[in-house]
Formats: structure tokens, sequence, C-alpha cells
């Protein structure tokens, strides 16, 4: 039997426990009651599929990522370091994110494809993030994606 992430997630928290480590233990305990409260959300409670739980946490590094901003914009450098530290803990979790250039050519086949479907000009960036969302899911941010299409649909 395959291990999923929910369980890898319990076991590595476990083991923070047992090594005192408190960033880890405190930012898997968060990571896993996110996971808990979407499990339990809508009428039945269900078990997260991999992928689901993967939106969890991508979603909780975001907000460590804006919280991180926040704190530093605000004059509190030790909590953005603490907020920082717990995102690329959670980036750990994440599959690869693609770099630039690759993200870059996935969005410029996209932009051809939706110009062969008829989309042209700034008004095709729904057609376009229709197309690239599905192959990068997961692997770009989607204010990353959001603007490299404005750019190729500009340029």
């Amino acid at each position: 039997m395959t291990t999923t992430l929910k369980s890898k997630l319990h076991d590595d928290l476990n083991a923070a426990i047992r090594e005192r480590d408190e960033l880890r233990s405190a930012t898997l305990r968060l990571t896993l009651a996110a996971i808990t409260k979407e499990e339990v959300a809508g009428k039945e409670k269900r078990e997260l599929s991999d992928d689901e739980v993967l939106k969890v946490i991508t979603k909780e590094a975001k907000k460590r990522r804006e919280a991180a901003d926040a704190f530093a914009q605000g004059g509190r450098p030790a909590q953005a370091e603490r907020e920082k530290a717990e995102g690329e803990l959670l980036a750990t979790y994440l599959p690869k994110q693609l770099s630039d250039d690759e993200l870059t050519t996935i969005v410029a086949r996209a932009v051809e494809e939706a110009k062969a479907g008829g989309a042209e000009g700034p008004r095709a960036m729904g057609a376009v993030m229709k197309i690239v969302n599905p192959k990068v899911a997961g692997q770009a941010d989607g204010g990353r994606v959001a603007a490299i299409v404005k750019q190729q649909l500009q340029g």
C-alpha cells in the first residue's frame, strides 16, 4: 500500500514532536487542521485525495507568504521570518515549481492555441488561462501565470 500525503504529514508531525522541533510541529499541526477542516466541510465528511491535500498545502503556503509580506511591511521582522520559514517548510511537500522559462514556453503554446481558436488580444486572457491552468496546476502560482499570460498577450 502506498502512503498518502496526509499520512506522511502525520508521520512527519510525530517525528517533529519527538525531536522537539517547535516550528515544524506547529506548522504541520496547522496544516493538518486545515486538511481536516476541508474534509468536514460540506454535508458529508470525506477523505481528501492527495491532489486535494496538495491544494490545501498550496493554499496554506500562500497564506504564509502573504503573512510574511504583511509582517515585513508592518515592521515586524521576527514574525515575517517565522512565516517565511513556515512557507518554506510547506514548500517541501509541494511539487517542484516551474522555472520562468518553462512557464513562458507553456504559456506561449497556450497563446498560439487560443489564437488558433479565434481569441485575440487582451480579451483572450480567459481563454489562455483555461488552457494553461490545468497544465501548471500546483507547479506555478496563479499570479505568476497571469502576469506571464498578460505579458505574452501584449507583446
